[in-house]
């Protein structure tokens, strides 16, 4: 039936409305209640705040009139305006919101549906000394919705019938193929007038309701966290050496956190952690690591050493500009953010790994001989041979990735795990060939993985599985002290490889070491359990970086 979704901005999409700010600061100065509202809308179509939601008046303009309106006002009334009443304070008090996650999500679900969606706002043209706080709240609204329509630019002002129907034409839809909410009577009523369905918000959850039974979709089961558009996702490249290449994708502004895949991977498996990320107020930078997707591949196997990885990644991060990063690690990805932590940590603002813990280097102690000893890790030894599990991944990209990807809740298809590889063969003997997708896979993410490792193939990866002893040499060089800066470790309860009791002990290698674990996931952390995994990154990142670096974030 609906086409489009609109949202109304204040006290919708974003909370608290700015009614509420107003009476805040009427409380701290003693004013009557909605003495400033009261005064706004006596001004009527020639005031202040009106010419500025027309785009007549930038803010900075509008300041000045809007006090001069309090002034007299209140002398109207016999009242004394303190001497520091400042429109500029007052809407500083405005902007400083949330957004209200219920409606986010729900956005976010009718876009997977097919169903465009859109916010309309009375906002204005700021240039104010706190001008961040608009451009924030406006690069999330950019990133969520297919349009924006702010009253500035064309105009007219909310309740008014212009505001509806340049967002009806812009999206191509009928009034009576489009839905309205807003916490505005007025706002709904123009919206019914024009022959469009509304929904007056006086509760974010009964909203969400009762947009459900307009659209005949599910809104309010848990759904997928925001996923990153590989198409509409910035790109770039690094050259790190000659030859070799960085491929990346960014996001977002702020304080910058790198995000480093494992095997078989690519900055993809972060899709579902990069929107929130850059949405919680942080710079987002996730690469293909050396040997996948654009990034190079070269064939030399020292080239995938860990010495030469962490060599190249700071060699990435001098020529993006980046002095210190939060570093993010996942699989082989969490190696490489230990390894930076011990070998490089001025580099590192604080450090976090996904399922990979950080194991002592034991001198006296080939690793080889200890894989060996480990049976889950038999997979390893097989990997060793080049040419030999290249020819075996290769041979069908799609049956790979589906025996690769599935969720701790499904049943396994690669038969014997881990273990016995060596014996029976190969990772993929005795599996069968005709193999169902994972549920945490759509069709378009397995389409994608193909289509990235058709470019260089295996080769890269599994040379990061054949510098072992190269690697344990290495850090067998290197001081071995404690890593001090602030660290995650997230661990999952169904990993059958990197188990949560491999980390047992880390606290005393890591005195400042935060926990997080979620039980019911497998390997592929990022996307079994994005949701939980969200939370967890974001509540660390904030609680290890300064408040004045977050001070505004969507409530998640």
């Amino acid at each position: 039936m609906f086409k489009a979704v609109f949202f109304g901005l204040w006290g919708g999409v974003v909370t608290p409305h700015p009614l509420l700010a107003f009476r805040k600061v009427e409380n701290a100065l003693k004013l009557p209640r909605d003495f400033i509202l009261n005064t706004i809308l006596k001004a009527g179509s020639e005031g202040a705040v009106f010419r500025a939601d027309r785009g007549k008046l930038t803010l900075t303009q509008m300041f000045p009139e809007l006090e001069a309106e309090c002034q007299k006002e209140a002398a109207s009334q016999g009242l004394s305006l303190p001497a520091h009443f400042s429109a500029q304070k007052l809407f500083d008090e405005v902007v400083q919101v949330e957004f209200n996650g219920p409606l986010l999500d729900a956005a976010a679900t009718l876009q997977r549906q097919g169903i465009r969606t859109c916010v309309l706002a009375n906002m204005w043209i700021d240039d104010s000394p706190q001008r961040d706080s608009i451009a924030k709240i406006l690069h999330v609204l950019e990133n969520r919705f297919d349009l924006v329509v702010r009253s500035s630019q064309i105009g007219a002002k909310l309740p008014e019938a212009a505001v509806f129907q340049s967002a009806l034409d812009q999206l191509h839809v009928k009034p009576k193929e489009a839905l309205w909410l807003d916490v505005s009577e007025e706002s709904v009523k123009t919206a019914e007038s024009l022959g469009m369905a509304a929904v007056h918000i006086t509760e974010i959850s009964e909203a969400v309701k009762k947009m459900e039974t307009l659209t005949g979709i599910k809104l309010t089961v848990e759904q997928l966290p925001r996923a990153c558009d590989a198409e509409k996702v910035s790109h770039g490249y690094v050259t790190v050496k000659p030859g070799v290449k960085i491929h990346y994708v960014e996001m977002g502004d702020g304080p910058p956190v790198l995000l480093c895949h494992g095997f078989p991977e690519s900055w993809y498996s972060w899709r579902y952690q990069i929107p929130a990320l850059a949405d919680a107020g942080f710079r987002v930078i996730a690469p293909d690591m050396k040997g996948y997707g654009d990034s190079s591949a070269p064939a030399d196997i020292e080239e995938y050493s860990q010495e030469n990885i962490v060599k190249d990644l700071v060699t990435f991060m001098d020529k993006l500009g980046l002095a210190q990063v939060t570093l993010f690690g996942h699989d082989w990805g969490g190696s490489v953010a230990w390894n930076m932590a011990q070998c490089h940590p001025e580099r590192l603002r604080a450090v976090a790994s996904l399922n990979t813990p950080l194991f002592r280097v034991d001198p006296d102690t080939n690793p080889m001989e200890r894989l060996k000893a480990m049976p889950i890790f038999d997979y390893q030894i097989y990997f060793q041979e080049p040419g030999v599990a290249e020819a075996e991944l290769e041979r069908n990209l799609a049956r790979t990735f589906k025996l690769m990807f599935t969720a701790s809740s499904e049943k396994g298809l690669l038969k014997g795990g881990t273990a016995g590889v060596c014996k029976r063969g190969g990772l993929f003997v005795g599996s069968p060939e005709d193999v169902p997708r994972s549920s945490m896979l759509s069709e378009e993410d397995l389409q994608y993985y193909m289509q990235q490792f058709s470019k260089s193939g295996f080769r890269g990866p599994l040379n990061w599985y054949r510098n072992v002893e190269r690697n344990w040499r290495w850090l067998c060089s290197r001081p071995r002290g404690k890593i001090l800066m602030p660290a995650l470790m997230v661990t999952a309860g169904k990993d059958k490889v990197l188990l949560p009791s491999f980390s047992t002990g880390m606290e005393n290698m890591i005195p400042n070491l935060t926990r997080g674990h979620i039980e019911e996931c497998g390997h592929w952390t990022q996307m079994e359990r994005p949701a939980e995994l969200n939370k967890i990154i974001i509540s660390w990142l904030k609680d290890t970086h300064e408040k004045a670096s977050i001070s505004f974030s969507p409530k998640l």
